[in-house]
């Protein structure tokens, strides 16, 4: 059940943007998991060589590490 918020959702509340950032956080990190996985899955079945695999995992996970590095510790949410 999604937290219940006590006045209609404003993108100027500083409580209402440090949940939203989170949420898309764990959006991001759950998108980048599920693809890079899929991917290795496939490369392994087919016993492909995808040497561009690797690089790419690697980019993306950085992204959304410097994302969570943002987001939970430089991010500053005061009014």
């Amino acid at each position: 059940m999604p937290p219940r918020w006590p006045t209609p959702p404003n993108r100027q509340d500083p409580a209402y943007r440090k949940l939203d950032d989170r949420y898309t956080l764990a959006a991001n990190f759950m998108c980048c998991s599920t693809v890079i996985l899929g991917l290795e899955f496939w490369r392994r079945l087919q016993g492909a060589e995808w040497i561009w695999l690797g690089p790419f995992a690697l980019t993306w996970t950085a992204i959304v590490g410097l994302n969570a590095l943002w987001v939970l510790v430089f991010a500053r949410y005061e009014a």
